[in-house]
This record gives structure tokens, sequence and C-alpha cells, in this order.
């Protein structure tokens, strides 16, 4: 009986719905994978209350401005600003739990995380806003149709591309001849102490990542993107090093004749198929993506950016 006098109020079933559609959608969207982070389930909770309040904000809007109430985008306002705030967090956060880590993410790693969280919650409110609005204008059974639909773009959408995407990857002889490392054709660096060259002929495992486009051979030469790959394997697999210890630091070497990437791993886990599957998941940063071949053909000149 409470429930169909709820859905004989509009604006508080557009509300309601909206809410729990944007909460929906937060939920959906974070996830702690073999990165732990965010961190379970403190972190998860921290980004839950966020997503609420951006989706309640969300749809509350509507209501308000169809009533003529514009004071509502002040409000919308004022969240963007706290979910500029969000990204500040992820990034302080992330940027001091990376100077304790063996192989570091990066700053790209860590600004292209942050923009996510920060970008998430946008996709929150207008989630709510879309559903509450469908609700307000139709009906509640039009509001459930399009949030709905919002939940099936957002797991769609909501994993980008990764490496495998713009670079074919092979696995790679490593070769240790006296002082030099190298990976296939390419040099990757010069190791002096015998006892490290040892375990780099042991464990050491090596690849090499051909472009698939001149716009990728920008892309995968990025050392952001090439950080990247290091730390999420060595996440997967673990290190085999320990602080100071320069020689068995992973690295990514670019062989500026072909564009090719050659990467030395020294995993924990020596399992070659699952270390193949590390390289080819790991995300490919927006930071790092360059198109210059499409600048090339623009005959007007480049563009201002914004």
């Amino acid at each position: 009986m409470n429930a169909l006098k709820l859905l004989d109020h509009s604006d508080l079933t557009g509300v309601v719905m909206g809410t729990i559609f944007g909460v929906a959608s937060r939920f959906l969207m974070l996830q702690s994978d073999y990165r732990q982070y965010p961190a379970y389930p403190h972190g998860k909770l921290i980004h839950l209350a966020l997503g609420t309040i951006a989706a309640a904000l969300g749809s509350v809007a509507v209501p308000a401005l169809l009533k003529k109430d514009f004071t509502a985008i002040t409000f919308l306002g004022m969240a963007a600003q706290q979910f500029r705030d969000v990204r500040n967090m992820e990034r302080n956060t992330l940027s001091a739990i990376d100077k304790q880590e063996l192989v570091p993410r990066g700053t790209t790693y860590i600004e292209g995380t942050a923009v996510v969280f920060e970008g998430r919650n946008y996709l929150s409110i207008l989630t709510a806003f879309l559903t509450s609005m469908a609700v307000a204008l139709s009906s509640w059974f039009v509001g459930l149709i399009v949030g709905l639909i919002c939940l099936g773009i957002v797991i769609r959408f909501r994993k980008g591309k990764t490496i495998k995407d713009v670079a074919q990857i092979e696995f790679a002889p490593v070769r240790v001849e006296g002082p030099n490392v190298s990976v296939g054709d390419i040099y990757m660096m010069n190791v002096g102490l015998e006892e490290s060259q040892q375990i780099i002929r042991d464990v050491g495992i090596g690849f090499v990542l051909t472009p698939r486009s001149d716009d990728a051979k920008v892309t995968i030469a990025n050392l952001g993107q090439r950080q990247a790959i290091l730390h999420d394997v060595s996440v997967r697999l673990g290190v085999y090093r320990d602080d100071g210890e320069p020689g068995l630091l992973p690295m990514a070497k670019l062989d500026l004749h072909t564009g090719k990437l050659g990467v030395l791993i020294l995993p924990r886990e020596h399992e070659r198929a699952v270390a193949l599957q590390a390289v080819s998941d790991v995300p490919l940063l927006e930071a790092a993506v360059r198109m210059p071949t499409q600048a090339n053909r623009h005959k007007g000149g480049m563009l201002p950016n914004g």
C-alpha cells in the first residue's frame, strides 16, 4: 500500500529511483582488482558514500528545475567542486603509496586513476538525473527503463582499452652476454654484478611489443605507459628484487629504429602464460594516447585545445 502511495507522487518517486540507479551505477564502476585499490572495505565505503551524494544531487535537481527553482544549478556546481577534491584526494593518496612500491606506478598512471574517480561521480549524477527526469516527464515505468539503459551503458563502457588493442605482444628471449642484457634484438641495460646476471638468466621473461599503427608507436613510447606496464605485471606476478638493487629493476626500452618496445620483467611467479596475460591487460592510459597521423592529415593546422 505504501509503495502505491509512493508511485502517486512523481517527484518523490523520481528522486528515489534516480538515487537508486545513480548509486547502482557507481557501485558497478567501483571495483577492487589485483591492484587492491580502492581498499576493501573502507576505500569502497568512502566512494559509495560520495556516489550516494552525487546520485541524490542529480535526482533532486530535476523536480527543483521543473518548479523553476534554478538555485539547484548552484548545488550541482558545488558538487562539481567537491568531486574535483576527490580527484586531488586520490592523487595525493596514490602518490604517497607509490613511494613505497618496489616498482612504482608513475605519475601518468596516478593522474589517470584520479581522473577516473572524479569522472565516475559525474556519471552517477547523470544516471540519477536522466532517471529522475524520465519519471517526472512520463511515469515510473519509463524511468525504470531509462535507469536500466544507463546501467547497461555503464557496464558496457566501464572498461577501457588495453595494451593488446594497440600492440602485438610476443615472447622474446632474454640474453645475458657478459654485462649486457638484451630482450630479443633490443638492448636493455648493463648489469655488472655476476649474481644479478645469473638471476636475470634464471627468472627473467622478455616481451617485445610491436605497435599496430604509427599512432601506437607514439603511445607505447610514452614513459608513463611503459611504467604502467612494469607496475601492473609486477603487482600480478610479484617482482624478484629488494630495495636498493637497481640491477634487478624491471625495464622497458624502445628500439629507436622500429618503434618496438622491449620489456624485461623478473617475476616471482614464473608462469609465462600468466605473464603474457598480465601485459595484455595493462590499461591504455588516456594521457599516453597520441594521434599524430590525424594531425598530419588536417590541412588547416592544429585546433586549439579545449
